[in-house]
């Protein structure tokens, strides 16, 4: 099976945030910022592998900075390693202050999606071929990552 680059998986999503979106206090719902990157991660594992895909995990969710009415929420994703019908796609959110231009990291996720026929069978993905330094360090912590992620299963199989 012939490789894709990463940069053919890459996706870039934004969000104006409104009212809507909001919690009392006037920042983002915790599970609206969830549903972007989860969408945004769909993107590049669709682009990767062209076929439907579904989530299968997120890891660790942590809100560092809050995102206000008015800003701009910006995700960027792509696909960090292809194991055999599952992959790891990296997502890094930014919220960016429309009126001032400041830019801060809100937040980093990493999910795994199971790529589906048309009976919603598992079928294999094409590789992933990462080229520069970068998505070389995100193609091997994916492999670690997968690990850990491996042995929770296991772990809570057991209970």
């Amino acid at each position: 099976m012939t490789g894709k680059p990463v940069k053919e998986s890459q996706a870039i999503y934004t969000e104006l945030t409104l009212p809507n979106d909001a919690n009392s206090l006037g920042t983002l719902f915790g599970g609206k910022l969830m549903q972007y990157v989860d969408l945004c991660a769909a993107i590049s594992a669709v682009r990767h592998a062209r076929c439907p895909v579904v989530t299968a995990s997120v890891d660790n969710l942590t809100f560092l900075q809050p995102v206000r009415i008015g800003q701009l929420v910006v995700l960027k994703s792509s696909v960090n390693r292809v194991f055999r019908t599952s992959m790891e796609v990296g997502v890094k959110v930014w919220v960016e202050d429309l009126p001032t231009g400041d830019v801060k990291h809100v937040s980093s996720a990493y999910l795994t999606f199971v790529a589906l026929d048309l009976e919603h069978n598992r079928i294999p993905i094409v590789p992933v071929v990462p080229e520069t330094e970068e998505e070389k360090r995100r193609w091997e912590h994916a492999g670690q990552r997968r690990e850990i992620r491996l042995q929770l299963r296991e772990q809570l199989k057991k209970e």
